[in-house]
């Protein structure tokens, strides 16, 4: 019987580092530091200069890093007496993004995304932004960046900050600089499916501003200065020693496992373009009825591929079932955009709100996508689609 496919496999990548990985846990517990301390601190030093960021500030979550940064960053501080303060970003994400927004004090307002990228899209920023607009969270979807310049330009040109929503782009690089140093604070998730994922949770701020680096800190700590003295209130969202060492093994192969990502990625897009079962998006001459759609990767990028998440017009869930059968697992990210999620229902916003992240939401689907995979792997699941979607 052939084995089945899973869309990630975090228990190959731990069989391929166990040595290292039992080694540094139990360092750990013979060292009795286990909250904080210098697994912490290294991890810290070491992601910030992977992310090419002057300081880095280790979480409990990527829920976390979003809150903690907005909250650093003064969101919730109104430009206008008596009314609520607003930060855009894009309806096509996890919910975390949004939450994040809401508890650090301020309003989410949503900006369709790109049809090709599926990130924010930068032409219409200008419509949402208000004068009670205080920050734009890009999110860096699926492994790659938002583009970054026009983003940048506008929040530069309205004297508004930028947090950029990285939790799935450890490593996307924009015009040669990495996800994470290109706004006032970069914001990651160490959730275990992550390029970089820890055996439990973990999260990351990166920025350049020592004045955001200090506050989050205190925030992740109670609020507190120094010990026992409380600046503020905060939260408890310490990361754990256990998690830093773990992530301290994973982060020094990273590169590595993202361009074998990259690798898989391009595999499978010579595949099903090659049985003709895939186009670019806005290609010229698109072959006749062919049913994917594929990624795009912006020509001043570099994709991490978090996910190969393609795009199935019409027919996506019944491809999905009829995958599932032949033992190949997908993902759907995002099968509900933000805007129509039941705990935006007090925003009155309807269907046809954000024309281009609802049609993704009807379309996208991700592939199996993990350093681990084989190519074999990537060419049974372009079988698999290819028997699937009639194509011989």
């Amino acid at each position: 019987m052939t084995p089945p496919i899973p869309v990630i496999d975090p228990a190959a990548e731990y069989s391929g580092l166990k040595p290292e990985i039992d080694a540094a846990v139990g360092r750990v517990l013979a060292s009795g530091r286990y909250i904080g301390g210098p697994e912490v601190e290294g991890l810290e030093r070491e992601f910030a200069a992977f992310c090419g960021a002057t300081h880095a500030v280790a979480t409990g979550n990527g829920t976390d890093a979003l809150r903690f940064a907005l909250m650093a960053a003064a969101v919730g501080s109104s430009a206008v007496p008596g009314e609520r303060p607003e930060v855009i970003t894009s309806p096509l994400t996890f919910i975390a993004t949004t939450e994040a927004i809401s508890q650090a004090g301020a309003r989410p307002v949503f900006v369709d995304v790109d049809p090709e990228s599926l990130t924010l899209d930068p032409a219409k920023l200008d419509g949402a932004l208000t004068a009670r607009t205080r920050a734009i969270v890009p999110v860096h979807l699926y492994g790659q960046t938002a583009d970054m310049g026009p983003i940048l330009d506008r929040a530069r040109r309205n004297g508004i900050a930028v947090i950029e929503d990285a939790c799935q782009a450890h490593g996307a690089l924009h015009a040669g600089r990495a996800a994470g140093s290109l706004g006032e604070a970069g914001c990651f998730s160490f959730y275990p499916t992550k390029n970089l994922g820890a055996c439990g949770e973990g999260g990351m701020v990166t920025t350049a501003r020592a004045d955001i680096a200090d506050r989050v800190r205190r925030l992740r700590d109670h609020g507190q200065s120094e010990k026992y003295v409380h600046a503020e209130e905060g939260y408890n969202g310490r990361l754990d020693a256990l998690q830093a060492a773990i992530l301290r093994v994973k982060l020094r192969g990273l590169a590595a496992r993202n361009q074998r990502r990259r690798a898989l990625a391009a595999r499978y897009g010579e595949r099903l373009l090659e049985m003709g079962l895939a186009a670019r998006y806005g290609e010229e001459g698109r072959p006749a009825g062919a049913p994917l759609l594929l990624p795009v990767e912006r020509p001043r990028g570099t994709h991490a591929y978090h996910l190969y998440t393609v795009r199935v017009p019409a027919v996506r869930d019944r491809v999905r079932a009829a995958l599932l059968e032949r033992g190949i697992e997908t993902g759907i990210h995002y099968p509900i955009p933000l805007h129509l999620q039941p705990a935006y229902a007090w925003m009155g916003l309807r269907e046809g709100s954000f024309p281009e992240a609802e049609r993704a939401a009807r379309e996208v689907l991700s592939l199996p996508l993990y350093p681990e995979m084989t190519d074999d792997q990537v060419d049974r699941v372009c079988s698999a689609l290819r028997g699937i979607l009639g194509r011989g």
